[in-house]
């Protein structure tokens, strides 16, 4: 990542995508008297901004939220973290409108970070937020309360606008996603069958997944934690995680159960 006349620019796989500040694919500001001014009934106003809590582990990513949300004047960035320990500690210590929170977090999942701000004291909106295009992530993350689910990699989606979106009483959804569930809600009904998340990937979070290959091809607790660069400990926990949600009670149970599931 570097900077080129006060923007962010991302480098990825030999692409070099360029983040203004003002969202993804949005227009400047217009600067003429004439400008359409925001809404004076909305929440978002200059006098009193959504304090937004931002916890995200990579840290490119996180800059590159951080900057478009400074970049608004509707918008307050009360916090940043990159862990769910961190992110726990700020939900306690703050009160905030919206938390924008990525679902794979190195020490723990981000669907616990979502429940456990469901039950904050200030009732905030949730934004989730994913390196992946998961469908079955996305209802996970509205089932725990989540008002919006943002795929990192899109084009078509400003952070800022999400943010805006979700405390006044909307959603975000990053389009190409909300094409697929479409897709899916509409093959549900054509077929008379109530909605419901993609088989496969809906039961364990990309941590867990990435543990239970590890564990596929022979590794244990500790070479799992080097490679995945967590301590033993959070590896038990992922373990444990999986063994609960898989049903089993070893490891090689859960790896013929995720093999018939699909997720190996």
């Amino acid at each position: 990542m570097e900077r080129e006349n006060d923007s962010l620019v991302v480098s990825e796989e030999g692409r070099t995508r360029n983040y203004s500040g003002r969202g993804q694919f949005e227009e400047p500001a217009p600067q003429s008297a004439t400008a359409v001014q925001w809404p004076h009934f909305l929440a978002g106003q200059h006098a009193k901004p959504v304090r937004v809590l931002l916890v995200a582990p990579d840290p490119s990513i996180q800059r590159v939220i951080a900057q478009e949300l400074l970049d608004d004047r509707r918008i307050q960035l009360e916090a940043q973290a990159n862990t769910l320990r961190e992110g726990r500690r700020l939900l306690m210590r703050l009160e905030f409108e919206v938390l924008m929170v990525d679902v794979c977090l190195v020490d723990g999942s981000g669907f616990e970070l979502i429940e456990e701000a469901k039950k904050h004291r200030s009732t905030p909106e949730v934004i989730a937020i994913s390196a992946r295009l998961d469908e079955a992530q996305a209802l996970h993350a509205f089932d725990l309360g989540a008002s919006g689910y943002l795929v990192q990699t899109a084009w078509l989606q400003s952070y800022a606008q999400a943010v805006l979106h979700v405390v006044n009483g909307g959603a975000a959804v990053t389009p190409t996603l909300a094409r697929r569930l479409l897709a899916h809600l509409n093959h549900s009904r054509a077929n008379g069958n109530p909605v419901r998340p993609p088989t496969g990937r809906a039961t364990l979070t990309e941590r867990e997944l990435e543990v239970l290959q590890l564990i596929a091809l022979g590794n244990v607790g500790a070479a799992i934690a080097k490679q995945l660069r967590i301590s033993p400990q959070t590896v038990n926990v992922h373990i444990k995680s999986i063994y609960r949600k898989l049903q089993v009670h070893t490891r090689a149970q859960a790896v013929t159960c995720a093999t018939n599931k699909g997720l190996l």
